[in-house]
């Protein structure tokens, strides 16, 4: 299932409303949050999300009422170490 990456800007959310909101993402049918980030200082909170397509991240969301800034699809990453040989290859994987 593809993965999309959603900035939203927590407006006067406090750290327990921040939790509430990230746990409330978790627990989505449509679209499921895998990860969520938080800045408290600078109100954003950055969401990696599994969903079939950005159109129905996008219509679970406003289902949600859970307003974002952007929304993009993630087609490429590089992969954290390799646990042999203790080393990151650099190179650009295909998401999916």
């Amino acid at each position: 299932m593809p993965r999309y990456l959603t900035q939203h800007t927590l407006a006067c959310l406090t750290r327990q409303g921040a939790e509430n909101l990230a746990q409330r993402m978790q627990s989505g049918g449509t679209a499921h949050a895998e990860r969520v980030l938080v800045n408290m200082l600078e109100g954003k909170m950055f969401v990696e999300f599994r969903a079939e397509s950005r159109e129905a991240l996008e219509a679970w969301l406003k289902t949600e009422g859970m307003h974002f800034d952007w929304a993009v699809r993630i087609e490429w990453e590089t992969r954290g170490p390799f646990e042999a040989q203790g080393k990151q290859d650099g190179k650009l994987h295909s998401a999916d």
